[in-house]
């Protein structure tokens, strides 16, 4: 945790900055532990423990605008620091579209760092021996669970880890924020063998903000059915599918549409979403929630690296979008007013009801193809069309038939959700996105 000395650091850091001709200045202390376990076939196979700080410097000094970063903090070294920082931006082009976010923007309640409920205390308590007899119990080769099987278990990888987050922003203009989470989590791959001497991975992890309530004692079983029903996977003839993508690979779909909404991505025409502020380009039934101040959820967060202040708001909302994600500079560049620079926490709401499960898309569709993964690919950011190899199931009258691989489904962003068919209510809370399972209906893929 950031100690008062290193809070009086940064601030002081500041006024060097002043001292050393700079007009404004932010500064960012980052400070992190991890302790991680690691296991390997029922074993421990490694212990590690990470600590990092280190403070990063935004200076702007006679209409110039340099960045830095050090992990030197002692005072003298950090002064040195900041007065060659101050130099070498002297030495930079003017760039007076630089400045400060306005302080009417700024967030101002974010004084303690706990304010979003993601600390929690017993984490910094818990010591090596609880998370290796963590790990340990979670592991599940050579439990038996392969027994009776037509496949045996040949390898586990696992890792339990703790970890510690605080972040203390402040500027020339009075602005002060800190954000403090915690996190404890556990995954997990294994690797099975079938009759064939085929072998097939599966992969499950889970997260909490805290120590209380976490429970990996799942993950390895989870892991484990989701390798065996890959037995015998193939791929099937090509053609026109309905298509559900499960919640955990939803983002797939959902991110290259934020990251067209970043205001980098329309400065440098790279956007299949350029113009688009104000225009339904999508269905009534897709909307898409900034919601970034649901406390007690990883993602959670006041503000953004500027110190803007976030706020819950539609970024598309049914089908039509709200708004683009622009920081201080790029609305000087693209003349447009400023937002939070990223979407903080998106999440998509259920359609055509709350309450509905990957199942019930199943069975409203009938057939169609269940993506669990996707493998490789690629996607053109400027047009919108992607091609993505997939994994995942053929199920018929809503029910799993067989395990399918080796396809490619292709198309187009804005066509595909023209297709959608429902939105799932299962959304993982431990993810940075709240993405539920999603569907569409006749979606190409191209197969054997």
């Amino acid at each position: 945790m950031i100690t008062a000395e290193e809070l009086d650091l940064t601030r002081q850091a500041l006024q060097t900055a002043r001292e050393a001709g700079a007009q404004n200045a932010r500064a960012t202390l980052s400070k992190s532990t991890e302790d991680l376990i690691a296991t390997l076939n029922g074993e421990v196979d490694k212990v590690t423990h990470c600590e990092d700080r280190s403070l990063s410097l935004a200076l702007f000094v006679d209409g110039r605008y340099g960045s830095f970063s050090t992990n030197r903090l002692e005072k003298d070294a950090l002064r040195d620091f900041i007065f060659k920082a101050a130099g070498i931006t002297r030495l930079l082009s003017e760039d007076p579209l630089r400045v400060l976010p306005s302080p009417e923007r700024q967030c101002r309640n974010a004084r303690t760092g706990r304010e979003m409920e993601l600390f929690d205390p017993e984490v910094e308590r818990i010591g090596n021996e609880e998370r290796i007899s963590a790990a340990l119990d979670a592991a599940v080769f050579g439990k038996g669970l392969d027994e009776g099987r037509d496949w045996k278990l040949v390898s586990e990888e696992g890792e339990y880890s703790n970890a510690v987050y605080d972040m203390f922003l402040t500027d020339t203009q009075g602005l002060e924020c800190r954000h403090t989470e915690s996190c404890t989590d556990y995954g997990v791959e294994v690797t099975i063998e079938d009759a064939n001497g085929d072998k097939y991975s599966g992969y499950w992890w889970d997260s909490v903000p805290g120590k209380a309530g976490f429970d990996a004692s799942e993950c390895g079983a989870v892991a484990l059915r989701k390798a065996s029903a890959q037995i015998g996977s193939e791929a099937i003839a090509g053609g026109k599918y309905n298509m559900v993508v499960e919640s955990d690979v939803a983002s797939k779909l959902v991110s290259p549409i934020l990251r067209a909404l970043s205001a980098y991505s329309i400065q440098q025409n790279d956007s299949f979403l350029m113009d688009a502020v104000g225009k339904k380009l999508f269905p009534e039934g897709l909307t898409i929630l900034d919601c970034p101040h649901i406390k007690g959820q990883t993602g959670s967060k006041l503000f953004d690296s500027e110190g803007v202040a976030t706020q819950e708001a539609p970024i598309i909302d049914k089908g039509t979008v709200s708004r683009y994600f622009i920081n201080t500079y790029m609305a000087g560049k693209l003349g447009m007013e400023p937002t939070a620079e990223e979407a903080a926490r998106p999440k998509v709401m259920p359609w055509p009801k709350p309450g509905m499960s990957r199942q019930d898309l199943m069975d409203s569709l009938g057939s169609g193809i269940l993506v669990t993964e996707f493998n490789g690919g690629n996607s053109n950011s400027a047009t919108g069309d992607f091609s993505y190899g997939i994994e995942g199931f053929l199920f018929e009258n809503g029910k799993i038939v067989k395990p399918v691989s080796g396809m490619l489904v292709t198309g187009n962003f804005l066509q595909l959700w023209q297709q959608m068919a429902g939105i799932a209510d299962d959304a993982r809370s431990c993810m940075s996105k709240l993405i539920p399972t999603l569907a569409f209906s006749n979606v190409e893929f191209n197969g054997n």
